[in-house]
């Protein structure tokens, strides 16, 4: 099933846009508006259509940025649903919390779905799909939602919106415990990513694409969506061997991944547009750092250098 015959809009590229710079990070010091209009003139080029992730102050400035500046930008908006159910089987140790915080969490996620119901409706223009979590139903997230939980959600959504309805989620629960999550939504929407899955670059399309046809063949009444893959480039040792990841491996799969995905019309967000400093461990070579093809700084690495150099990309 093709997203882009399911619901009438054009193909386009796609990629993932979280816009807080060093010393920026959600829940502190957040992107300005001027900060978040010079990233989207740097990406409006090359892509159509962009992923947020919360109904947050960053997600509502980007909205703002593109209605006011008339960018020609169409929304992936998400609500980042936080954990309701304890889950020690996360490897970082990161998913038990006390009772008190998962009652305040079901409080905070039900303020987060009508948020997201509201600013759909607020910016028809801007939001073409919506999305109600991000990994928070398979088995090593720190926040764990249940499914029936998520089921419900994705019902009021679509209840009190226009727009196409997903949850994004890694590939593996869509073949198993997500069959009930994969009834209500509008289109399924996936996350890939050989290099956490110690695959080399040399690997890495074919397993994306097998990751791809194991969903796609499961449901084939239902449009299938690539929301994240991505090639990071550097690494601490910390789930990617090093010589794993650089900036010319990202390129081969950035390439590669833009000829697969435009061959077969398959929507596919990019992750991601820029280095995000404030994720993962203190070490600087954290590979949950380093996944934009721009750097935190906003210097093109290799992959957009021939972009920006004016020499035609696959993008």
């Amino acid at each position: 099933m093709n997203f882009f015959e399911q619901f009438s809009v054009p193909f386009h590229p796609a990629i993932c846009y979280s816009g807080f710079r060093n010393g920026q990070q959600p829940g502190g010091i957040v992107p300005s508006y001027q900060e978040i209009k010079e990233d989207l003139l740097m990406l409006q080029p090359y892509w159509k259509y962009i992923r947020l992730y919360d109904v947050d102050e960053h997600a509502q400035t980007v909205l703002d940025v593109i209605r006011k500046e008339q960018l020609p930008f169409k929304v992936m908006l998400g609500a980042y649903i936080t954990a309701e159910q304890n889950n020690s089987n996360c490897p970082w140790g990161g998913g038990t919390y006390s009772p008190e915080v998962l009652e305040a969490n079901k409080i905070l996620n039900q303020e987060k779905i009508d948020r997201l119901i509201a600013w759909a409706n607020a910016y028809k223009q801007e939001v073409f799909t919506l999305s109600v979590g991000n990994e928070a139903c398979v088995d090593w997230t720190d926040h764990l939602v249940p499914v029936e939980t998520v089921v419900e959600m994705v019902k009021k959504v679509k209840q009190q919106t226009t727009q196409p309805v997903s949850f994004c989620e890694n590939y593996v629960p869509w073949l198993h415990h997500l069959r009930p999550l994969a009834e209500v939504v509008d289109f399924i929407s996936i996350h890939t990513y050989p290099v956490w899955e110690y695959k080399n670059i040399h690997e890495a399309i074919a397993y994306t694409e097998a990751n791809y046809r194991a969903v796609a063949d499961a449901y084939p009444n239902k449009a299938v969506v690539i929301t994240e893959a991505g090639w990071a480039t550097q690494s601490n040792g910390r789930g990617i061997p090093p010589h794993h990841v650089n900036e010319h491996l990202q390129k081969i799969y950035f390439d590669e991944l833009a000829q697969w995905t435009a061959e077969h019309q398959i929507l596919c967000f990019y992750f991601e547009a820029f280095d995000e400093n404030w994720k993962g461990s203190e070490h600087p070579q954290e590979p949950e750092k380093h996944w934009g093809v721009f750097t935190a700084e906003r210097t093109p690495k290799l992959a957009m250098q021939q972009a920006f150099a004016g020499i035609p990309t696959l993008v």
